[in-house]
């Protein structure tokens, strides 16, 4: 007998909707369904416009239903263009020479999370990962439990998404009669697919550099530790170019793109008049454009990384970083300059990473939901016992 399952997806991007519909038979996965659309109704990451939003959401799912013939209960959802950040604090147990007892692990847990609710108390929690332990000042690799030591301590990474973003959108998925099993970080998943598909490292550093914008994401022994947004992306290397040169931001795309193009033979080569389309052709030098780009490239690895206090204890022992650069730009010697800079003259290993998919990712957010992910932990809530049942507890334990 054929085991059967249907899950629906669904990731809110920066410019676009996803809807993917992942099967599994006897264990095996596959996707059976992918649409996107326009985003409508979010606008700087928020949603502004709950009306159309909701529309658009009711909508595909009509499609989606009636072209399965399968009526969903429930979602997960990738999120990736609403503002979160991370919280990183530590939290203690003296054992006086005792064993650590999960109780000691759960005691952490719940002070922490009570600590993170009384600060952010405007935040919800989506994710909590556990990036360190160390028992008597000795850092391992797995929680100690059933060891004897005399102090425990345990570093949680809390990452947080504003409680009123977490309401609107269950507000508009309640109203689609679907509720959310999970809402998960895309850069979650993707760095999760990279430890998945690299079991020899489980830290690293991810820098994403799009158009207008870029992200660092910080991965720490399995956990995602920090993310860091930044306001610029490589649009910023074509404005120098364009002030300087006044050549047209299009021909420049096109200049860029061309393979070994810069491959400069004499210190005078300029730029051929075929570029100056509908403009007055003027000697530009092929190495002005190399030395600006050089020059930009190099601030913003300054930025991101190198100079970013956020990660200097992290870059003191770990030297792996993946690069992911916006495509319009992937081609020609830009490449090697991201490499050079970013590398710190090859003092780190950098990585140049295609961006994923989001059909990708879908199998890898069910494994997480389903199975959860091992440095990902879960706040245990006590119960409140009624007086009878602490007297009775008294009394047979």
């Amino acid at each position: 007998m054929k085991n059967n399952s249907k899950t629906l997806f669904i990731e809110i991007g920066k410019n676009e909707i996803f809807f993917f519909v992942g099967e599994t038979i006897n264990e095996n996965f596959r996707i059976i369904y992918k649409n996107s659309v326009q985003v409508v109704g979010i606008s700087k990451n928020k949603i502004t416009d709950i009306e159309k939003f909701s529309y658009l959401m009711k909508t595909n799912l009509i499609l989606i239903e009636d072209k399965l013939n399968f009526i969903f209960k429930e979602i997960i959802l990738i999120i990736n263009n609403f503002d979160c950040h991370t919280i990183n604090l530590s939290g203690y147990k003296k054992l006086n020479g005792s064993q650590l007892a999960k109780d000691n692990i759960t005691y952490i847990l719940n002070s922490l999370k009570s600590k993170i609710s009384e600060v952010e108390n405007n935040k919800k929690i989506l994710h909590i990962f556990s990036t360190k332990y160390s028992l008597d000042n000795k850092e391992l690799e797995n929680i100690p439990i059933g060891l004897f030591g005399d102090f425990y301590s345990q570093e949680l990474s809390f990452f947080l998404m504003c409680n009123n973003d977490y309401k609107n959108l269950k507000n508009v998925f309640d109203s689609c009669n679907l509720s959310i099993k999970k809402i998960i970080s895309k850069n979650f998943i993707e760095g999760v697919k990279l430890i998945n598909e690299n079991t020899d490292f489980t830290s690293f550093l991810l820098i994403k550099i799009e158009k207008k914008e870029s992200q660092l994401i910080l991965f720490e022994n399995s956990s995602f530790k920090f993310i860091q947004n930044f306001n610029f992306g490589t649009d910023i290397i074509l404005d120098d170019i364009y002030k300087i040169t006044s050549l047209d931001k299009y021909q420049i795309r096109k200049i860029l793109r061309i393979p070994d193009y810069f491959k400069i033979s004499e210190e005078n080569e300029i730029i051929e008049e075929e570029f100056f389309v509908n403009q007055n052709f003027r000697k530009i030098k092929k190495k002005l454009i190399v030395d600006i780009s050089s020059a930009r490239i190099q601030e913003l690895a300054e930025i991101i990384m190198i100079k970013n206090i956020n990660i200097s204890e992290f870059l003191k022992t770990k030297k792996l970083i993946f690069l992911q650069i916006d495509d319009h730009i992937t081609h020609g010697f830009l490449l090697s300059k991201f490499e050079l800079f970013f590398s710190k003259n090859k003092k780190f290993k950098v990585n140049f990473l295609n961006i994923f998919r989001s059909s990708e990712l879908c199998e890898d957010a069910k494994k997480i939901v389903q199975f959860g992910w091992k440095n990902e932990a879960i706040p245990v809530v006590e119960r409140k016992q009624s007086l009878i049942s602490r007297f009775f507890n008294l009394i047979f334990k």
